[in-house]
């Protein structure tokens, strides 16, 4: 999903700029050719009456070209699908795709962090399952013998990640919610014309609090889409479905963290993972 997001954005931002561009420059190359045409009428004007002759053929520097007059007719052509004020749909899917990058980022940040805190889990694994006098030794030898405090910068990269991810996950989700609610979409499409602004130059975000996914406009101006009613009723996820899905993931079940373990303690299963 966010690569084909990233390929939208990249192919959409490309296309309305290009629309208005090939128009500028196609009429550029008409207009240089008429304002050098009327030049030429204008001194052919002054110059045959009085006894002047200008350089023979110079009349075809000014002639407009076949290619010219095809360029000019598809550039308006193509104005037929311009956005002039961008398109509320691939505006909402473009920001989903840059909060599921940053959301990415975080999960890299907790992914490391996680394999650090690995030790509490084996500490704690070691020391449920040791029932006799040597089991407990054991665990004492383990945890004297290695150094196994847990650091604080760790612990607050672990807390800090899992904030981000949740907020970039939970943005992503607004936007991509709102995204495909067509009536949505066509009230931020009438709220950028109504502002005079295109979506290019404006700002998303989403409150959870007031539970609205927002545009801010240059102008100053903002329009709002709650999603609270029943049209989103099937965003909201309760605690203990977001946890069920969890413990099915495959990030949860990947084994990642023990390999991570593994390498950093044991400089074993590093493959992939340095």
């Amino acid at each position: 999903m966010k690569m084909k997001i990233a390929a939208a954005l990249l192919l959409t931002g490309s296309v309305q700029a290009s629309e208005i561009d090939d128009l500028i420059s196609t009429s550029n190359s008409l207009v240089a050719q008429i304002d050098r045409g009327r030049m030429l009428v204008g001194a052919a004007i002054e110059n045959g009456p009085n006894g002047y002759i200008s350089s023979p053929g110079l009349s075809a520097s000014a002639q407009i070209s076949n290619e010219q007059v095809n360029a000019y007719n598809n550039a308006l052509a193509a104005m037929a699908s311009y956005a002039p004020y961008g398109d509320a749909q691939t505006f909402l899917e473009t920001q989903a795709g840059n909060e599921l990058d940053l959301m990415q980022d975080a999960v890299d940040s907790f992914t490391g962090a996680v394999v650090e805190l690995t030790t509490v889990v084996q500490v704690n694994d070691m020391a449920k399952e040791a029932q006799t006098p040597d089991d407990k030794a054991a665990v004492q030898n383990f945890t004297v013998t290695n150094d196994l405090q847990v650091n604080q910068d760790t612990v607050d990269t672990y807390n800090q990640s899992l904030t981000e991810i949740e907020t970039h996950s939970n943005n992503a989700g607004a936007y991509l919610g709102v995204a495909a609610n067509k009536e949505s979409t066509e009230f931020l499409q009438q709220g950028a014309e109504n502002n005079n602004s295109n979506f290019e130059t404006a700002t998303l975000t989403y409150d959870s609090n007031q539970q609205w996914v927002k545009v801010s406009w240059m102008t100053g101006s903002a329009t709002a889409v709650y999603v609270n009613g029943t049209n989103f009723d099937s965003l909201y996820v309760s605690e203990n479905d977001i946890l069920a899905l969890g413990a099915q993931s495959e990030y949860y079940n990947s084994g990642y963290h023990q390999d991570g373990y593994n390498c950093m303690v044991n400089e074993s299963n590093c493959e992939g993972l340095r």
